[in-house]
């Protein structure tokens, strides 16, 4: 049974050694300067997103409202006031 824990700890020392081999190699010494960057690039996404969606809704409210104010007012019908009697 520990044969197969010892090998399963050696797998993951191992998947760790390479993770981070390659993140070193990826991202060199400018490790934080890369972290700063790719969340700049997360923030300005995430700001570009929220503005279409503003855009779209204020869009879509303009569109309905200019289209109720192109169909006529409906007609109100008064119905005839009995004439008074002598």
């Amino acid at each position: 049974m520990s044969g197969s824990y010892y090998g399963t700890q050696v797998i993951e020392s191992v998947a760790v050694r390479r993770r981070r081999l390659r993140e070193a190699w990826l991202f060199g010494q400018d490790r934080v300067k890369n972290t700063l960057r790719e969340q700049t690039g997360k923030l300005f996404a995430s700001v570009m997103i929220g503005v279409l969606a503003c855009g779209g809704c204020a869009g879509y409210s303009y569109f309905k409202s200019s289209s109720a104010k192109d169909k006529p007012a409906p007609t109100q019908t008064v119905p005839a006031s009995p004439s008074p009697s002598k």
